[in-house]
């Protein structure tokens, strides 16, 4: 059955600073639709959105709205002016007697709509205009980023809500658990072009690939046509000087027709270098408890986290994931307990406030002024990793342009933020990373690359954040933060962690059963397949990992099958090649890992 058209796009071209960021977009959003919509940071996601809520006017073309429907936009940061509670910004447009719904959305967002618009935090107007958006009901919702500043229980909440509505949304989201549960169609841009898929985001890098496979193919068979007509230019030419001249001007149409090709844009070069090992203690904390007035932070709280962890902190926002953080890193003492570093600990910190960053200060700037990177008597230069690099060229690494160098900080996007910031700390040497919420803004392309680098760091990472799957991909400890104190260490990520809380809730004491840190942790006790309860945990979790590991090898083998690889470009060969062998190392302790545990199971 056909669907009624919403909105609809016709010929629409915006250009900025010169360069046009559409051309002739032809777009439909449909009764229903619920719409992924991804692409690179700065492809123009955002400023699609924008067009499509009418805030943006396009150079060219036409957005046409259906006749009665409502088109709401989730604004990214909401001009709440000549309102004096976030409650009454939000429910501007509803009827008097409609405050419930604004209540309501108010209680899974978790902010008080009574909350006085002059003293509210960026994420606070942000879950306001969001909770705003929801009471409208619009048919039409068109929504940027809006797991920003949710914590995982306020996304599950805001999961249920979209799932349930009648409503047609677009979303825009770095969150690919909150995508692959509500997106049943792919929106993708890619050097303007808009391309639909109507599949999830789980078929997106399989499309992605696809299209960029048949581009390469083409532009290939396109150099040999121009490369054989260009020998004959120059050798051919004979007598027949008219048909002669029509070739020649067919060899400058092909020419032009390969200038004109947008190459894509390639990945960020990310990489963190590790520098002197650090001991293999890297973190102690026993018995550590910390309150603030009437509040308790954590309450007996005990870890170990040793060289190589990756440990995840979790929990709703002011539990008190942050207060734990600089417990760990010793910057704020403990009401009772200890806390104890290891030796020669050397910490980059990935500040989710991005305060490192001047607004005021240029790209150049922010890297050349940074003391740990700073190359003595030089001002066009940063040490990188211990290596003097020219501040362009590193920039460029990070997919700035040359002509971003010299703009200020304030001008860029929270995705471009979020590259200088990862350049600024990947400038440095550490064995200790402290990431907080360093997936926000990262388009999925460069999460997933982040992700591959972290499996690669030699050091130890401390992670806070609310994305689901990349705690599953990155974390291998999770420590709970469930309130009134309670802090309880799960061995594996997020889904780890669920599966894990789930037994805790079943069982009649209610007790946990969690991870205790290794100081103190009992002996294991076998169950009645021969396993300990981490063993049948990690029995389980073995197969997915086994096929992510088939599935990037198969990728890297399909890359390494290209002949002429090697010749165009010999660091992504060696890159590939390195990174083929060491995840066939990884595959191979997994498998004998399965095998082992599975044949204790059986016994």
């Amino acid at each position: 059955m056909a669907r009624a058209p919403l909105l609809q796009l016709n010929g629409i071209s915006l250009t900025f600073g010169g360069n046009p960021l559409f051309e002739g977009l032809d777009l439909v959003v449909q009764q229903g639709d619920r719409v992924a919509l991804v692409g690179r940071n700065g492809s123009g996601k955002s400023t699609l959105m924008k067009v499509m809520a009418g805030l943006v006017e396009p150079d060219a073309g036409d957005v046409i709205a259906a006749p009665g429907t409502a088109v709401g936009y989730m604004e990214q940061d909401p001009d709440m002016t000549g309102f004096d509670t976030l409650g009454a910004f939000a429910a501007r447009g509803l009827e008097p007697g409609e405050m419930y719904r604004v209540e309501r959305a108010a209680e899974g967002l978790k902010f008080d709509p009574d909350r006085p618009v002059a003293t509210a935090s960026g994420g606070e107007r942000r879950r306001a205009a969001l909770a705003g958006l929801l009471a409208r009901e619009p048919e039409l919702m068109l929504l940027d980023e809006p797991t920003n500043h949710l914590d995982i229980h306020a996304i599950r909440w805001l999961e249920d809500e979209l799932a349930a509505t009648r409503a047609a949304f677009v979303m825009i989201s770095h969150d690919r658990a909150f995508l692959r549960e509500l997106a049943r169609a792919t929106l993708w841009i890619d050097r303007g072009i808009v391309r639909r898929q109507e599949k999830g985001i789980d078929a997106f890098d399989a499309w992605r690939d696809t299209v960029w496979e048949e581009e390469d193919q083409q532009r290939h068979k396109l150099n040999r046509l121009i490369k054989a007509e260009g020998k004959w230019a120059v050798e051919g030419i004979s007598a027949r000087r008219k048909r002669n001249m029509g070739r020649v001007r067919a060899l400058q149409d092909l020419r032009a027709e390969r200038a004109g090709q947008i190459r894509r844009q390639g990945t960020a070069d990310l990489a963190f270098e590790s520098s002197a090992p650090s001991g293999k203690l890297v973190i102690e904390a026993k018995g550590v408890s910390k309150r603030f007035g009437d509040t308790d932070i954590v309450r007996d709280f005990s870890l170990t986290v040793l060289r190589g962890d990756r440990v995840a902190l979790v929990g709703p926002n002011g539990v008190g994931k942050t207060t734990l953080l600089k417990l760990l890193l010793g910057e704020i003492a403990p009401d009772s307990g200890t806390v104890r570093q290891g030796t020669n600990l050397e910490v980059a910190v990935f500040d989710q406030a991005r305060a490192a960053l001047d607004p005021e200060m240029t790209l150049w700037d922010s890297l050349t002024n940074d003391p740990e990177a700073r190359v003595s008597g030089r001002a066009d230069q940063v040490m990188v990793r211990g290596t003097p690099r020219h501040v362009v060229g590193y920039l460029k690494d990070f997919l700035f342009d040359e002509s971003q160098a010299r703009a200020p900080v304030r001008a860029l996007s929270g995705g471009e933020k979020a590259r200088l910031l990862l350049a600024r700390l990947m400038a440095r040497q550490s064995n200790l990373l402290v990431l907080d919420e360093p997936t926000n803004d990262l388009d999925v392309e460069t999460l997933d690359l982040l992700q591959e680098v972290l499996d690669d760091y030699d050091g130890t990472v401390l992670l806070v954040s609310h994305d689901r799957d990349f705690l599953d991909r990155v974390a291998t400890t999770t420590v709970a933060l469930e309130g009134q104190g309670r802090a309880v260490v799960y061995a594996g990520g997020w889904s780890d962690y669920q599966s894990q809380r789930r037994e805790v809730d079943e069982t009649p004491e209610g007790k946990p059963r969690a991870v205790a840190a290794p100081a103190e942790k009992p002996k294991p006790q076998a169950g009645k397949s021969g396993l300990t309860f981490t063993e049948k945990h990690r029995l389980e979790a073995l197969p997915d990992e086994i096929a992510r590991l088939e599935a990037e090898i198969a990728k890297l083998a399909g890359l390494l099958a290209d002949p002429e690889l090697y010749a165009r470009e010999p660091a992504k060969f060696r890159k590939a090649s390195d990174a083929l062998a060491e995840r066939q190392g990884k595959l191979s302790a997994a498998e004998e890992e399965w095998l082992e545990l599975e044949e204790k199971a059986s016994a």
